[in-house]
């Protein structure tokens, strides 16, 4: 498809980008991990630069709760319970028909990940937790792929761009995951929508320069925000390497090949849900369960997931094996339910 330069016009305006910069951005490949709030602010900004592929990746769907901060959906979104890679690649379809779209409905896995997040320039962090993104950290210092990490809770953010072999990894700063219940998510801090646009606003800045090769004004900086009490902060670390890092020293890839990889549970952020993954998700036969569940509970089918209403609780299994159990966040019961109905 030929491309429409006018488009464009003050953009290339912008000196450092220019018309050799634009060219670069429309050959360029990236991948979005998580369409919520910072996900769908990046595939905004990236679509409508003229990024010329985004591969979007996201396991969830959209829920009325998401209409605050996550800005590519509306009601009927919300309504019809679409994927959030589906909804977000119709929208960003309507902005820029020439941008190359490539949703996933998935669940970032080791399973999946050396296939989803390689064959791009870069990858943008919209997730909301910690494992998937040393899982992002493996990928992008085996492969050599740069990537733009970013987080938002509360009023407050952070972002941080990584570039292997030249930056700290995210291990070197952050060689553990934080313990349970020490960090603060939304669901016991809450979100607050412009700290969304204030920390994407630098990752989508980042990218752009990474595209377009202008790394000397990359930032090396940890950048911190705190809107509500006006306070920003620079953390330098580009001297943070660290020489036993498991996985940009000692390449132990220990997130991309788990010693445990049996069943996966989560509570998810922002919400009263348990995602359950089982260890051979292709065991889900979503007729079968939809023919063996009619007789005990009200069933819904569309053509990306299949509802199980409950007493309590409602079951959202989706064609990859996933399963969601919601009305709950204690994962022991979720489990329970879950062995109860699907028998996994």
């Amino acid at each position: 498809m030929s491309v429409d330069m006018t488009r464009y016009s003050r953009q290339i305006l912008f000196s450092p980008i220019g018309t050799a910069g634009q060219e670069k951005l429309q050959k360029s490949r990236v991948a979005i991990v998580g369409l919520g709030a910072l996900g769908t602010a990046l595939a905004n900004h990236m679509a409508r630069a003229g990024v010329g592929y985004l591969r979007l990746i996201d396991r969830d769907f959209v829920e009325a709760s998401n209409l605050q901060r996550q800005m590519l959906y509306d009601e009927a979104d919300a309504e019809a319970q679409l994927p959030k890679a589906t909804a977000a690649a119709d929208k960003l379809r309507a902005i820029n028909s020439s941008v190359t779209l490539d949703p996933h409905v998935t669940d970032l896995t080791w399973r999946n990940a050396e296939e989803l997040l390689t064959g791009v320039d870069l990858i943008l962090d919209g997730t909301d937790n910690f494992d998937v993104r040393y899982l992002i950290n493996d990928i992008s210092v085996k492969h050599s792929v740069p990537w733009v990490y970013g987080g938002a809770v509360s009023a407050r953010g952070m972002t941080f761009t990584i570039r292997p072999g030249i930056t700290p990894c995210l291990r070197c700063l952050f060689p553990h995951p934080p313990a349970p219940g020490v960090s603060e998510t939304c669901d016991t801090a809450g979100v607050i929508g412009p700290i969304v646009q204030v920390v994407a606003a630098y990752q989508a800045t980042e990218a752009f320069k990474l595209l377009v090769g202008a790394t000397d004004h990359l930032e090396t900086r940890l950048r911190h925000f705190e809107l509500w009490m006006n306070h920003d902060t620079a953390m330098e670390v580009s001297g943070h390497r660290r020489e036993d890092c498991p996985a940009c020293v000692e390449r132990r890839f220990e997130y991309l090949d788990p010693e445990d990889k049996q069943a996966k549970e989560v509570s998810l952020c922002g919400r009263e849900t348990v995602q359950i993954t089982p260890p051979d998700p292709d065991q889900i036969d979503l007729d079968h369960l939809e023919k063996r569940l009619q007789t005990v509970a009200k069933v819904e089918r569309n053509p990306f997931m299949l509802r199980v209403q409950l007493d309590a609780h409602r079951l959202v299994i989706f064609p990859d094996g996933r399963i969601l159990v919601q009305g709950t966040s204690e994962i022991p019961l979720a489990k329970s339910i879950v062995a109860r109905y699907i028998g996994v």
